[in-house]
């Protein structure tokens, strides 16, 4: 909701100031003329004290997933948009989209589209959420949009969280091991530095190393940890505003052995998922490759999605630019490819990405059940190797004594 600022008379003469909240600049004028009040300045307030300071303004996946379902079921009760919409910014938990669909229906009851006035607030309503909304006010379908948009979020979101699990266990892992690894030669080693120095042995090569390792660590832990924050900050700018390295990251991911096959598989399932649920609700094939581009989130597979909208325009098949491109398998080519000709695009692109979930699934769920036993070997070799360099030198002395 936006606030204006208003001055004008009301029925007794008297002049008014003061501020207003509705949606638009004709519902706020609307809104003081009822209150007997007619405007003749109104213009939207700069104040800070009426910005929206929020920090993480978006919506839960699980809050809009349950949104879609209860749209869906009202709007196929036989209940208007307008009050569909009213009913769900009551009951929904999530307190930034219950102030967008207050918004929102205040605009539809203005005159507005539900799509138009979903697309004011891009940070509530995805993309995809907003172009399958106009081609369901199109058709007339927008329970069945509605339920497939639930479905594919769903789906996304499923997939999405197995990915994380399954790179984040062995990140925090890693993470576990450094930790335990500079706590040993902050504290363990050096207790042992003084008596090797007082009995005058000779020590082997590997606890020379781990001592010189400790004793760097030790006095210059600053640098350490300042080179490991600028490396980590500046790698995470250059990703961010840098479209090279952000390119050869998402590539090097992508061909990394094991990890890399589980990201490509995502990104395939992601991607047919979406052009899927797109064609089933009657959104152009080039509208839904532009829409995938702009939501797929890999600047590889975005590549490629721009050629197949260059090939398509041109009048060749979708299937010929997934053919030339390494990050696509043969299987996924060959049902784009039958699916042109058959006319069945969107069931074989549902039936592709229903294939690489489950693999997803498979694939994941067998890392987890490997990675732990081979963090542990990790964590034993990298200890294993300090306290044989503490234990090494102590066993050559009790053979001098």
């Amino acid at each position: 909701m936006t606030v204006y600022r208003y001055s004008g008379r009301s029925s007794k003469g008297s002049t008014e100031k003061g501020t207003i909240e509705a949606g638009t600049k004709q519902l706020a004028v609307k809104k003081l003329r009822d209150q007997g009040i007619n405007p003749r300045q109104i213009e939207e307030s700069k104040s800070i004290l009426h910005k929206d300071l929020s920090l993480g303004s978006g919506v839960k996946n699980e809050d809009f997933v349950i949104y879609c379902r209860q749209f869906a079921t009202l709007i196929r009760a036989g209940i208007s948009i307008v009050e569909a919409t009213r009913i769900l910014s009551a009951q929904t938990s999530s307190k930034a989209l219950k102030k967008a669909l207050v918004s929102v229906e205040e605009d539809i009851r203005s005159g507005i589209a539900f799509s138009a006035s979903a697309a004011k607030y891009p940070k509530i309503f995805p993309t995809l959420f907003i172009n399958m909304m106009k081609a369901g006010e199109a058709t007339g379908n927008l329970d069945d949009t509605l339920d497939r948009m639930a479905f594919s979020y769903e789906k996304s979101f499923k997939l999405q969280k197995k990915i994380q699990s399954a790179m984040t266990y062995p990140i925090v892992l890693v993470i576990l091991i450094v930790f335990v690894a500079v706590f040993m030669l902050l504290w363990l080693v050096p207790r042992f530095t003084a008596s090797f120095a007082s009995f005058g042995a000779e020590l082997p090569a590997i606890t020379l190393v781990v001592l010189a390792f400790s004793d760097a660590l030790k006095k210059f832990w600053w640098l350490f940890l300042l080179v490991a924050i600028v490396a980590i900050g500046g790698f995470a700018f250059l990703f961010k505003k840098n479209e090279k390295i952000n390119f050869m990251t998402h590539y090097i991911l992508l061909k990394m052995p094991i990890f890399g096959k589980v990201l490509q598989k995502s990104a395939i399932a992601r991607m047919t998922r979406t052009l899927s649920t797109l064609f089933s609700s009657s959104v152009p094939i080039l509208s839904a490759l532009a829409i995938v581009e702009k939501i797929i989130g890999n600047p590889v597979i975005e590549e490629v999605i721009s050629e197949s909208k260059s090939s398509l325009e041109k009048g060749s098949p979708l299937s010929q630019p997934l053919e030339k491109s390494w990050v696509f398998p043969p299987l996924v080519t060959q049902m784009v490819a039958i699916g042109e000709q058959t006319g069945s695009l969107d069931y074989m692109l549902e039936k592709i990405a229903e294939f690489y979930e489950d693999d997803v699934d498979r694939t994941v769920d067998s890392l987890k059940s490997l990675i732990e036993p081979l963090m542990i070997l990790l964590l034993a070799a990298i200890v294993g190797f300090i306290v044989a360099a503490i234990m090494l030198p102590m066993f050559n002395l009790y053979e001098q004594i």
